[in-house]
């Protein structure tokens, strides 16, 4: 009759470049229990202080094949035209039936394709206070070329512009009151 209750959710927080989202999930991390960040997989080349298997699992292009081949990629894409990202499928099964909640920090195509494979997802659009501020915060990390910062910023016009598909939306101003907000969501 009545329905199993699992209490571990999948919660899948994306938005445009430099909205915050590592800050924010660094903080829901330090204030949350019981919650494990998916690790991302990427064919890209690590940046200063990543490291393999925490930052992100750094694949070459023919290990990320091998990975979608075998079905075993939860969502993935290519990201800015240029380098793909995905989500391991097993790390977060795992997690979950181990009753943890997991939180999936990816972009806005991978959040579609992990809604549509588990409809169950909790999906997060942390958006930015203003498009200025979206476009002071990347120009502050510095790490971009121009010829990649405009190619991010055309990405963000896109991205913004799906925030409707989303389950809930959460404004980044302020780290901390965005952190409890995405949190409040695990609770829900």
């Amino acid at each position: 009759m009545g329905s199993i209750m699992i209490d571990s959710k999948l919660l899948v927080l994306a938005g445009p470049t430099a909205v915050g989202k590592g800050t924010v999930v660094r903080r829901i991390l330090e204030i949350t229990e019981n919650v494990v960040l998916s690790v991302s997989a990427t064919t890209r080349a690590p940046r200063a202080g990543e490291t393999d298997g925490q930052s992100y699992f750094f694949l070459s292009d023919q290990e990320f094949d091998e990975l979608i081949a075998k079905g075993e990629m939860l969502e993935f894409a290519t990201v800015h035209g240029t380098h793909r990202y995905g989500t391991p499928k097993q790390p977060v099964l795992a997690a979950l039936s181990d009753g943890k909640n997991v939180l999936l920090e990816i972009d806005i195509q991978g959040a579609r394709q992990v809604k549509a494979h588990m409809p169950e997802a909790v999906t997060v659009f942390l958006a930015p206070p203003s498009w200025e501020e979206l476009v002071r915060r990347l120009e502050g990390r510095g790490t971009e070329q121009p010829d990649e910062m405009r190619r991010r910023l055309e990405t963000a016009k896109q991205e913004l512009q799906s925030q409707g598909e989303f389950d809930h939306i959460v404004i980044n101003e302020d780290v901390a009151k965005c952190a409890l907000s995405v949190v409040d969501l695990l609770s829900a």
